[in-house]
C-alpha cells in the first residue's frame, strides 16, 4: 500500500510517501514551504507590481496569506473573492466585506482585470510535478492534517474549537475519534475543503496527528505527556490507557520554557483552566481526569519549534519517531490510515 501523507502546517507542508514494501526510513520525503506562504509571496509580488488581485479556489489556512491581502488592500488596491476562498479570511463574510474584500460569483473571475490567484491546502498538481522530476509516481491515497478551528461565524473560534474538543473527549476520545475518512463533521470547512481537492482522503488535526506521531517514538512510556510545538500553535495532550484525557493549546510565540513548564505541570493536576488559557491569548484547555504530574510516565516534545524546552525543568525526550522529527505529523496519518484500513 503506498500512501501521500501530508502534514500542512503554517510553516511548512511536511511530506512522506509511505510504500509499505519498503522500511519507512527509505519512504521519499520533503520539507517544503506551506501553501498560504507560498500564495503569500504569489500576493505580495501583486502589490509590489501595483496589480489587483482575485482570490479563487478553496478555503484553506490563513496566517501569512491573509496577513499579505490587507497588506495588498492597505496599498488601496483591490481584492475580489470567490465565497469559498473569501472564508479563508473569515467565517463571516460579513466582516471580509468591512475589510474591503469584494465578494464575487465564480462566473464573474473572468470579467475581471485582476491576476488571479487560486487558494488551496494541497497542490496536487504542484506535488506530482515535483515528484515527477524524480521519476516517482503519487499515489492515489492521501492523508492529510490540517489546524481547523471550525466554521463559526457567529462566535470565538477558539472557544468553537474546545467546545469540540471537550464534547468528543468526554464521550472517552481515543485518537482514532479525530482520524476522518468520508464522515468529516460539517463544522470543519477547512477539512472538507481538502476532501473536495482529494476524494476519499483521511483528515487530522495538525497537533493531534502529531501527538499520535509522537507516540511512535520507541522511548514512549504510558500514561504519555505529549507536546507539539508547532510554528504557529503549541498543543499539549494527556493519554492514558489509549485514551486522551486532557488538551491545552496556545500560541507557541507566547510560550516559554518556563511558562511552558508550569501550564503542563498544571495540565496534569487539573488546576489549569480553559479561561486562564483564552484570557491569555490561547485556545484554551479542557481536563476530564486530572492524573497527576508525578504519576506521568514520559513527556515527549516534538514540532518545529520544540527548542523552547531547552531551558526546561522538566525530565523530558524530544521525540522523534523512525529519526526524524519533522515527519512526526505524517508518521501520526499514516498509522491512523493503517489502523483504519485494518
Amino acid at each position: 500500500m503506498k500512501l501521500l501523507a501530508i502534514d500542512v502546517g503554517m510553516g511548512t507542508q511536511d511530506i512522506l510517501l509511505y510504500d509499505s514494501q519498503e522500511n519507512i526510513e527509505n519512504c521519499f520525503k520533503m520539507v517544503l514551504p506551506s501553501q498560504t506562504r507560498i500564495i503569500a509571496r504569489r500576493i505580495i509580488e501583486e502589490t509590489n507590481s501595483k496589480k489587483d488581485i482575485v482570490l479563487t479556489g478553496e478555503t484553506m489556512g490563513g496566517g501569512p496569506c491573509s496577513a499579505a491581502v490587507k497588506r495588498h488592500l492597505k496599498a488601496n488596491l483591490a481584492v475580489f473573492a470567490t465565497e469559498r476562498a473569501a472564508l479563508t479570511l473569515n467565517d463571516d463574510l460579513e466582516k471580509t466585506k468591512e475589510m474591503g474584500v469584494v465578494i464575487v460569483k465564480e462566473n464573474e473571475v473572468t470579467e475581471l482585470n485582476a491576476s488571479v490567484i487560486k487558494m488551496c491546502d494541497i497542490d496536487k498538481v504542484a506535488l506530482k510535478e515535483a515528484f515527477a522530476l524524480f521519476g516517482v509516481h503519487v499515489p492515489e491515497n492521501f492523508a492529510i492534517a490540517v489546524q481547523d478551528h471550525g466554521f463559526s461565524p457567529a462566535k470565538s473560534n477558539r472557544v468553537f474549537r474546545f467546545e469540540y474538543f471537550r464534547e468528543i473527549i468526554e464521550k472517552g476520545a481515543t485518537l482514532d475519534s479525530f482520524a476522518y475518512k468520508k464522515k468529516i463533521p460539517e463544522r470543519f470547512t477547512r477539512m472538507i475543503a481538502v476532501e473536495r481537492t482529494l476524494p476519499g482522503a483521511m483528515l487530522m488535526d495538525t497537533g493531534l496527528a502529531a501527538i499520535r506521531g509522537a507516540l511512535l517514538d520507541e522511548r514512549a512510556r504510558e500514561p504519555h505527556l505529549v507536546v507539539n510545538i508547532g510554528n504557529g500553535h503549541t498543543l499539549s495532550g494527556i493519554i492514558d490507557n489509549g485514551k486522551l484525557i486532557a488538551l491545552m493549546e496556545h500560541h507557541t510565540q507566547q510560550m516559554t520554557s518556563r511558562k511552558l513548564d508550569d501550564y503542563l505541570r498544571r495540565l496534569c493536576n487539573g488546576t489549569l483552566g480553559f479561561d486562564e488559557v483564552f484570557n491569555d491569548g490561547g485556545h484554551g484547555c479542557y481536563v476530564k481526569e486530572a492524573i497527576g504530574f508525578e504519576n506521568i510516565g514520559q513527556i515527549l516534545v516534538t514540532g518545529p519549534r520544540r527548542k523552547i524546552m531547552r531551558g526546561s525543568k522538566l525530565k523530558f525526550s524530544f521525540a522523534s519517531p523512525y529519526g526524524d522529527m519533522m515527519l512526526t505529523g505524517c508518521f501520526g496519518l499514516v498509522d491512523a490510515d493503517i489502523h483504519e484500513r485494518n
